[in-house]
């Protein structure tokens, strides 16, 4: 069974940063794709930043150039660095594991909150 560790989340002021990490519990992180998402209070989730296996990386176009998602292979690790944090997002911030077409797991989320 896949289990997700978010952490990294906190309240930062506008302008500030974030590094968010997800470890994953498996024997082949390397083989999985990894997806960060946020759901705001009122809005549904929405994917944020995704890295596949390979290392090639998307994100959507509200958070390019402030959004940086990386992984650590050797760690098991992924990370979301989020600078110039504006108020709008403010959301629980979930990561998802993926190995080829297999099922998609989940964390608990980590909630980011950015005071103006």
């Amino acid at each position: 069974q896949v289990q997700l560790v978010e952490s990294g989340g906190g309240l930062v002021q506008a302008g500030g940063s974030l590094r968010l990490s997800c470890v994953v519990s498996v024997n082949t992180f390397s083989e999985y794709a990894i997806g960060w998402y946020r759901q705001a209070p009122g809005k549904q989730r929405e994917m944020v930043a995704r890295i596949k296996a390979g290392g090639t990386t998307t994100y959507v176009d509200s958070v390019r150039g402030r959004f940086t998602i990386s992984r650590d292979n050797g760690k098991n690790t992924a990370y979301l660095d989020i600078s110039d944090l504006r108020p709008e997002d403010t959301a629980i911030y979930t990561c998802n594991a993926q190995k080829l077409f297999g099922p998609v797991s989940w964390g608990q989320g980590t909630q980011v909150t950015v005071s103006s």
